[in-house]
């Protein structure tokens, strides 16, 4: 059959056939679905277009490796990304020594009261992108689960192989984090 006709096939359907029917050419479609994607994920943590060029191929391998496993409750993008987002943080905490607990104390910002009705989400693109390279990788991590892949706290826990409660105080101190140094380096958030 002509693969056009499975690139109108949802990822689950295209997943379903190279495991079910044993069709493993159209982990192709997956690829091409995917892959630019993959790619900007892996620069932004790591900020280096080879490594996040070998990365993505990296991990690609492991999902095809590991496409039995993929569990249909949820969105294949979101299975796919958390294996992006769990190599590249493992890359650099073995890499630059960063293992988070250890950062968090060393970088510890002030004790801040977060009732504000204000939210990253209101922030200057290009202003938070300044930010975001300025905390650790796993919070980065986080924030772009929640805030740019729209991941519930559900899906981004298992992701970083954390529980739900410590991906919620997490998210929260990473947020936090952002909007101390945003207020730091530009005033208000807008």
């Amino acid at each position: 059959m002509d693969k056009s006709f499975y690139k109108n096939l949802t990822d689950a359907e295209v997943v379903n056939r190279i495991v079910d029917d044993k069709k493993s050419e159209l982990f192709e479609v997956l690829y091409n679905r995917y892959e630019l994607k993959v790619l900007d994920k892996c620069y932004s943590l790591v900020k280096n277009k080879q490594l996040a060029k070998e990365f993505t191929e990296d991990i690609f391998t492991k999902s095809f490796e590991k496409l039995g496993t993929f569990n249909h409750s949820a969105k294949f993008s979101s299975w796919l990304y958390s294996i992006a987002y769990n190599y590249c943080i493992d890359y650099l905490r073995i890499r630059k020594k960063m293992h988070y607990p250890d950062w968090n104390k060393q970088n510890e910002i002030p004790e801040i009261i977060d009732e504000t009705e204000e939210d990253i989400t209101d922030m200057n693109y290009q202003r938070l992108l300044d930010i975001l390279e300025l905390i650790h990788p796993e919070e980065k991590a986080l924030l772009l689960m929640k805030y740019q892949d729209g991941l519930p706290l559900k899906q981004i826990a298992p992701a970083i192989r954390i529980s739900e409660d410590a991906a919620k105080m997490r998210l929260k101190r990473a947020r936090t984090r952002v909007i101390y140094l945003y207020r730091s380096k530009f005033g208000n958030l807008d």
